[in-house]
């Protein structure tokens, strides 16, 4: 008999469980569990010293076995929150974005699709949904523009580009044929391209993860000038070859044009956002894989115009890797470390700030991420929804367990979260693909009518 981590009730509506009183801060190699020690209110705190030794020879290969969700299956939430089904029958759901008016943007990428749901008011059933646009490459990042109560475009991030349609508040479909903004990005392996625009609209910042693990294709120099050369032109920690305008976060104005590389070494920026209380550009990151079970950590980080984070040199500061062909000692001591560090292998990919009103004062200004779950771990981790804790808009270095529930057994999982947005009435939406389902998350005290 399989044993499952998940619970049971009526299909389609899940409430949550109990959670357990807060425990204490996990730390260091105590935060390196597995699946089976997640629950909402655990919490951990991974600092650089942290750092194990690398042990290519110990890299797992794991890969996700995902099953078909179980009937009744309950996931697990802390007190006095609830998750409900919103849809099902999604071919590949990613990033989500809600609009002004309070209609959910999903992008089911490998169905090269946007789809949009308008809910019921505070409930989680569907009024109306409608395919927004088709026939797209990939998509996944979704954005508003101007951003604000009334955007005249909505943005959409393929693997090879970026394309905008014109709309209006309340509109389900594209009010027009595609507009090509940006084109020819390189869209091999890591294709992810989340899109944000700043808070007052002058800049759209397009994501654009690395070509390979870990520039094992890129040519030990560049072919002209060689790295000295090209240091004279390019930003710092630029990649070349294979890997040139990958690895990085671009910048453009609105209509695609002026692009510079807005920071590099981010091995794969899958989700970015901007937080309300700083205006701060903020992303989750995939590392390398193959040092080990817990090596390199993953990362959530302000991201900072001219910074370098590290690949595929270095990682988390000044730690180097000695697999590429090209050496970078220059670099040594360029590398930015990362503000929040998360167990390796648990392949963030989307995250968002909360700043509804519904859920606990205590929630306001913190940040959720989704994490993926890797195949590159012994001990499964990630397949998880956390919250990071943030103080007068300044991270802590603490996450904590908020959603758990998805892993069947060491073998088995049937939720793989992917995209987080706040809804207008303050409630929480995760989509996940291993299922094709998106969920609503609620809060109501236990003392209210």
């Amino acid at each position: 008999m399989i044993f499952f981590r998940v619970a049971f009730a009526a299909a389609g509506c899940l409430a949550a469980g109990q959670a357990l009183a807060a425990p204490a801060v996990k730390i260091g190699p105590d935060a390196f569990g597995d699946w089976r020690q997640d629950s909402p209110g655990v919490r951990r705190l991974i600092r650089p010293e942290d750092l194990p030794s690398p042990s290519p020879e110990q890299s797992a290969s794991q890969p996700a076995m995902p099953v078909k969700m179980p009937d009744g299956a309950k996931v697990m939430l802390p007190d006095n929150f609830t998750a409900e089904r919103v849809a099902s029958g999604l071919t590949n759901p990613r990033a989500l974005r809600i609009a002004p008016n309070g209609d959910i943007f999903v992008a089911d990428s490998k169905a090269n699709r946007i789809v949009t749901y308008r809910l019921a008011e505070g409930s989680a059933k569907i009024e109306q949904e409608a395919v927004f646009a088709t026939g797209l490459h990939k998509p996944y990042g979704i954005a508003f523009y101007p951003p604000g109560p009334d955007p005249q475009w909505v943005y959409v991030g393929n693997s090879n580009g970026v394309v905008r349609f014109k709309y209006k508040n309340g509109d389900l479909k594209a009010g027009s044929k595609e507009e090509n903004i940006v084109e020819n990005i390189p869209e091999a392996h890591h294709w992810t391209r989340d899109v944000v625009f700043s808070p007052d609209g002058a800049t759209m910042y397009l994501s654009v993860g690395s070509g390979s693990n870990v520039a094992l294709d890129m040519s030990p120099a560049p072919f002209d000038g060689g790295i000295e050369g090209w240091k004279k032109t390019k930003p710092l920690g630029a990649t070349w070859d294979t890997e040139e305008r990958r690895a990085d976060v671009l910048r453009y104005t609105p209509d695609g044009k002026g692009e510079k590389i807005f920071a590099t070494g981010l091995r794969n920026c899958a989700g970015m956002t901007i937080q309300p209380a700083t205006g701060a550009l903020w992303c989750v990151v995939n590392e390398r894989d193959g040092l080990g079970d817990n090596l390199p950590f993953e990362y959530a980080t302000r991201v900072s115009e001219g910074k370098f984070y590290g690949w595929p040199w270095y990682y988390i500061g000044d730690h180097e890797d000695p697999r590429p062909a090209s050496k970078r000692p220059d670099l040594k001591t360029e590398v930015t470390v990362p503000d929040i560090l998360m167990q390796a292998h648990s392949a963030p990919l989307g995250i968002t700030f909360y700043d509804g009103k519904s859920f606990p004062s205590e929630y306001r200004g913190d940040a959720f991420v989704t994490m993926h779950g890797s195949w590159n771990r012994g001990k499964r981790t990630g397949y998880k929804v956390v919250r990071l804790l943030f103080k007068d808009g300044k991270p802590t270095g603490e996450y904590e367990d908020f959603m758990t529930g998805f892993v069947s057994g060491d073998d088995q999982v049937w939720g793989r979260p992917v995209g987080v947005a706040v809804a207008k009435d303050g409630s929480l939406l995760i989509s996940e693909d291993g299922n094709g389902t998106l969920w609503r998350i609620s809060y109501k005290p236990k003392n209210s009518s």
